[in-house]
């Protein structure tokens, strides 16, 4: 038991966002759909006692966690703030009713099932990236525009 414990708060430590959804139905192939996703986002799903996930975030100060902690949890640990989220709310759309998002902590703080579908809505690493990276190129494309003008002038 101290050792479960232990991983869950190590597991915790190391991640961005822990999500707690309700996995009551999901068939064991369905399971092993989602933990494949997770897995390509640096992401992992895993069920544990609620008792014992309920001492490991008591240590690491996440107490708001133990009011959705009822039921058959599944625990994503997400290393990416938004990638994990994205494939959760991806499959709880697919598998409605059957995996249900009931919150988590993004970055340190508790946020509730609408957080987390919220955060699963950012753009990712990538889209951040060509976001900024467009807006560097703006000012240089009209630059070279204006220039070009100029010359054909």
């Amino acid at each position: 038991d101290l050792e479960t414990v232990k991983e869950i708060s190590e597991k915790a430590k190391k991640s961005q966002t822990i999500i707690v959804c309700e996995y009551r139905g999901l068939t064991v192939a369905q399971i092993q759909e989602v933990r494949r996703a997770l897995h390509k986002e640096k992401a992992e799903m895993s069920v544990y006692k609620n008792s014992l996930v309920e001492r490991a975030v008591d240590e690491l100060g996440y107490n708001d966690l133990n009011n959705i902690l009822s039921g058959p949890n599944a625990i994503v640990f997400s290393e990416d703030v938004i990638a994990g989220a994205k494939v959760i709310a991806k499959y709880a759309k697919r598998h409605k009713d059957i995996l249900v998002v009931k919150g988590g902590i993004v970055e340190g703080k508790f946020v509730d099932a609408k957080g987390i579908i919220e955060v699963s809505k950012l753009p990712g690493k990538e889209g951040l990236l060509s976001m900024f990276l467009s807006c560097l190129q703006a000012p240089i494309r009209s630059f070279a525009c204006a220039v070009k003008a100029v010359a054909d002038k």
